[in-house]
């Protein structure tokens, strides 16, 4: 049962089958037969986990199961304290309210790999770091969050899911890794 870390490119689709502009995960991964537990969507990059163990898949990305996924978020603008708290509180979407979560302005994150291609700088407009910590994982999720607090997210990376993390297991966009199962012992189990 392998459990592989990948660093997902900006831009590659979260599949194996081909699509018509892109890349894919089959790009990068040819190890047979594993599947992604989660996803990330073209524009985000970071931290994906993939397994041929349907059940640890099922552990992994499974509401239920509220593993905690870390995001880094280059915003466009400077949080106020009204706006953090907001985020930290849960937001009415209009399909749904979040979760309270974790969120903190943090420094620009220099061991950060630049992105390919370079995200669009405005002379007028300021960006800052959020790190936010959610336990629900909806489509586009953090994306939806900071615009509703009129923070537009300019960039947004996973760097953890649980206490895997690629501060603990490093790797440069598009490189994996095997992890050891012990490992597995650190994903949360439902309460």
């Amino acid at each position: 049962m392998p459990l592989i870390l990948f660093n997902k490119p900006f831009q590659v689709m979260c599949q194996f089958s081909s699509h018509p502009q892109r890349e894919t995960l089959a790009n990068y991964l040819t190890i047979p037969n594993i599947y992604p537990a989660g996803r990330l969507d073209a524009d985000s990059e970071g931290l994906l986990l993939l397994t041929d163990d349907g059940k640890l898949q099922h552990r992994i990305s499974h509401p239920a199961y509220k593993q905690p996924k870390t995001y880094l978020a280059q915003v466009e603008g400077i949080p106020d304290k009204e706006m953090l708290t907001r985020l930290r509180n849960g937001l009415d979407l209009g399909d749904f309210v979040t979760q309270p979560c974790e969120v903190k302005q943090i420094a620009d994150p220099e061991w950060l790999w630049p992105r390919n291609p370079p995200i669009r700088e405005r002379s007028d407009k300021p960006t800052s770091w959020l790190a936010l910590t959610i336990t629900e994982g909806k489509n586009r999720q953090v994306r939806r969050m900071t615009a509703a607090v009129d923070l537009p997210t300019l960039r947004l990376v996973r760097v953890a899911i649980g206490k895997i993390s690629l501060e603990s297991h490093p790797l440069w966009p598009g490189e994996f890794r095997e992890i050891d199962p012990s490992e597995l012992t650190r994903l949360q189990k439902p309460s």
